[in-house]
């Protein structure tokens, strides 16, 4: 199965949604050293895993820790896993 290609108008559109750019900060981080660079992203991707885990422990109040991380992680990960 192949993906749609996105034309000039629906790549406009979504990009007319994004937040400007902040070049102060894309300069603060382009001086990081490479070590220290992808702290911002780790830190962005733990606070987004940690909103979707509140709003899948509010839809579903039965589940585990574990299967709660499981989701989380199933939701994040692009390779799909086959249910065992």
């Amino acid at each position: 199965m192949t993906k749609p290609e996105l034309d000039d108008a629906a790549i406009a559109e979504i990009v007319r949604g994004l937040d400007p750019v902040d070049w102060v900060q894309v300069r603060l981080i382009a001086n990081l050293p490479p070590d220290r660079r992808i702290v911002p992203s780790m830190r962005a991707q733990a606070f987004a895993m940690a909103a979707l885990r509140g709003t899948l422990r509010r839809r579903y109040p039965d589940l585990t820790r574990s299967e709660l991380n499981m989701k989380v992680l199933a939701h994040f990960t692009p390779v799909r896993m086959l249910p065992s």
